[in-house]
């Protein structure tokens, strides 16, 4: 099974939060500690990567929404 990266985040909880989106899809995902781990509550580097099949999947799933453009 090949994984990608999707994204990385300055600190863990945002991958987390974004997993646990993932997760309610049915989206299987794992989480990649890309630091040392802080004990000043500065968080540590992470990243988010998805299997290679649901790459697009998620992409859509964590884009922000279009905006609406008026006529």
């Amino acid at each position: 099974m090949t994984w990608i990266t999707l994204l990385t985040t300055s600190t863990r909880w945002q991958a987390e939060l974004m997993q646990q989106l993932l997760a309610s899809h049915d989206i299987p995902t794992k989480i990649i500690d890309l630091g040392v781990k802080s004990y000043l509550g500065a968080g540590t580097p992470a990243a988010l990567q998805v299997r290679l099949l649901d790459k697009w999947t998620a992409l859509l799933l964590l884009s922000p929404p279009e905006d609406e453009q008026e006529t």
